[in-house]
C-alpha cells in the first residue's frame, strides 16, 4: 500500500532547458577544445574538460529525469534507476584519467615553456570569454527550478561556478599578452585541474560506494535505526539496509522485533512517512515479528552455534508471514 508520496524528478518544463543547455555547453567545449589544441593551450584544454564534465552532469540529471518515469517490470523490478549511478561511475573514471593526464603535460610544459603562448593570449581570452556566456545562460535556464528542487539547484549553481571558471581564464589570457607570463598557461591548467580532479574524486567515490549498495552520504544510518527502534513496542531493529536504487531514489528494508503482536494499517504507514520526511527514503519495507527467529546479518542469535561450512544459513531461508509497507 502506498504512502502516497510523489515520486516525481525533475519538472516535466525543465526538459527544454536540459536540451538547451547540453546543446550549447556542447558546442562551447568543441569550438575550446578545437582552439585549445590549434594554439597549444593547456588553459583552455582544461577549461574544455572541465565544461565536458558540465555536459556529463547535464546529460545525467536529465537522463535521471527519465529513467524516474520508466515503468518497472517482473525482470526489472526497480526499473532502470541504477543506470545513472552507472553513468556517473563512468564519467568520473574518464574525468580523472584525462585531467591526470593534462596535469602530466602542464608540469612538463612549466619546465619547457611554449614560446608562442604570449601570442595566443587574446584567442585564450575571447574563447574564454564565451564560456562565461554560455554558463551563465545555462545557469538561468535552472534558476527557476533550483527553488525547490535539489538536483536542479546543484545544475544550476555547478553552471554558475563554471562561469566564474572561465573568467579565471580570460584574467590569465589577459596577464599573458599583457605581461608577457607563459608560464601562466600552465600554472592556470593546473589549478583548473586541480578544481575539477577534487570535484570528480567526491563524484567517483560516491558513485563507487553507491554501486556496492553503500548507505548514501545523505543518510545517517544511525539515526535511523535509533527512530525505528524508538517506535512504539519495537524492542529490536536488525537486518537493516538501506541503498540507492539510482542517484534520487532510496531504499529501505528492516525487521521490527515487537513482542506485543503485529500492527496494523496506520503503524506503518505512518513510520513510512516519517522516513521520508526526515530521511527522504522513499521506498519502505517493514517486516514485524514477535521474536527474532531469522539471523540478523552479520549476527548470531543468542545462543545459536556457528553454522557448518556447508550449511546454508542464508537469513531469507525462511517464508514467515509477514506485515510490510512499501511508499
Amino acid at each position: 500500500m502506498g504512502a502516497g508520496h510523489d515520486h516525481s524528478h525533475a519538472p516535466t518544463h525543465l526538459n527544454q532547458a536540459f536540451a538547451i543547455g547540453i546543446a550549447l555547453n556542447l558546442a562551447f567545449v568543441t569550438i575550446e577544445a578545437f582552439y585549445g589544441w590549434k594554439i597549444n593551450s593547456l588553459a583552455l584544454l582544461a577549461d574544455a574538460g572541465h565544461n565536458l564534465s558540465d555536459v556529463a552532469g547535464l546529460v545525467l540529471a536529465w537522463g535521471g529525469a527519465l529513467a524516474g518515469k520508466l515503468k518497472p517490470n517482473a525482470r526489472k523490478t526497480y526499473g532502470w534507476q541504477r543506470a545513472t549511478i552507472l553513468a556517473a561511475f563512468a564519467n568520473a573514471l574518464l574525468l580523472l584519467m584525462a585531467m591526470g593526464a593534462l596535469a602530466w603535460e602542464a608540469v612538463d610544459r612549466l619546465f619547457s615553456p611554449d614560446p608562442l603562448a604570449n601570442a595566443a593570449g587574446l584567442t585564450v581570452m575571447v574563447v574564454a570569454g564565451i564560456g562565461i556566456v554560455v554558463n551563465t545562460a545555462t545557469a538561468l535556464l535552472f534558476m527557476r527550478g533550483s527553488q525547490n528542487d535539489l538536483n536542479i539547484r546543484g545544475a544550476f549553481l555547478h553552471m554558475a561556478a563554471d562561469a566564474l571558471v572561465s573568467a579565471g581564464v580570460v584574467v590569465a589570457g589577459g596577464l599573458t599578452l599583457w605581461m608577457g607570463w607563459d608560464w601562466l598557461d600552465p600554472v592556470v591548467s593546473l589549478l583548473i585541474a586541480a578544481v575539477v580532479l577534487l570535484g570528480t574524486w567526491s563524484l567517483f567515490r560516491q558513485s563507487l560506494h553507491l554501486l556496492f549498495d553503500g548507505v548514501p552520504d545523505s543518510i545517517d544510518p544511525l539515526a535511523v535505526r535509533d527512530y525505528l527502534a524508538n517506535l512504539p513496542g519495537v524492542s529490536r531493529v536488525h537486518d537493516l539496509h538501506i541503498w540507492a536504487m539510482g542517484t534520487s531514489q532510496i531504499a529501505l528494508t528492516a525487521h521490527l522485533v515487537m513482542p506485543q503482536g503485529h500492527v496494523d494499517d496506520a503503524f506503518l504507514k505512518l513510520a513510512s512517512d516519517h522516513l521520508h520526511d526526515r530521511f527522504e527514503i522513499t521506498h519502505v519495507t517493514l517486516q514485524v515479528m514477535k521474536s527474532a527467529f531469522t539471523v540478523p546479518c552479520g549476527e548470531l542469535l543468542p545462543g545459536t552455534p556457528p553454522p557448518k561450512p556447508d550449511h546454508d544459513h542464508s537469513h531469507h531461508a525462511t517464508h514467515p508471514v509477514r506485515q510490510e509497507k512499501s511508499a
